[in-house]
């Protein structure tokens, strides 16, 4: 019995907030090859560029894994925060950081397929979203396009997206919308920035 639970401790890692009403708070997150936790050094490189945007903010967190980048945003004032994430054990554990944190209120966990459901539809767009898929599988654009076809966002919604530095554009449907780099870092195997979806 000890070396099963000590088996299942050890499937178990954590996050940090970093900053705000929860700082320092370690939460309990799946050690799972599929989900990839931002890192705290991206993590508050983003949240500095957002200093002035993310308080009061609605937020779409896709592909939300361990929630890093959405518990974040609470934790610095957001209003509401919808996670989207479609491995069911990373829902269960979604749903119990929420609680920990209580939070409940302040967040929509949704078990599903962020590139295809319109189960993250609501009927007004998002400030801010981030899209932090598993790499080299064309998820950000598949995303992206969900977003635009639910009108989920606008041009002044703030997109931070996270991909394989070796992608060097993103090709939407429609292809009468582009994106506009407003910040953006390379380090390592992978890149991030903000960016704006503006229709030409």
């Amino acid at each position: 019995m000890r070396r099963q639970a000590q088996k299942n401790q050890a499937k178990m890692g954590s996050i940090r907030i970093i900053s705000g009403q929860f700082r320092g708070r370690k939460l309990p997150v799946l050690s799972h090859d599929g989900l990839r936790p931002t890192t705290d050094r991206s993590k508050e490189t983003l949240f500095n560029w957002l200093m002035n945007d993310i308080r009061d903010a609605h937020c779409l967190d896709m592909f939300a894994g361990s929630g890093s980048l959405g518990f974040e945003a609470i934790s610095r004032g957001a209003a509401h925060v919808t996670f989207c994430e479609m491995f069911a054990p990373a829902v269960a554990q979604l749903n119990s950081n929420a609680s920990q944190l209580q939070i409940n209120d302040q967040v929509n966990i949704i078990g599903a397929d962020a590139c295809n459901s319109k189960a993250i539809a609501r009927t007004t767009p998002f400030d801010v979203v981030f899209i932090d898929p598993p790499f080299h599988q064309g998820l950000v654009e598949k995303a992206l396009t969900n977003l635009i076809q639910l009108q989920l966002i606008t041009t002044k919604t703030l997109l931070y997206i996270e991909h394989e530095s070796t992608l060097q554009s993103v090709q939407l449907a429609p292809a009468s919308y582009h994106l506009k780099t407003l910040k953006q870092q390379r380090t390592g195997g992978f890149a991030y920035g903000l960016f704006h979806c503006i229709k030409q």
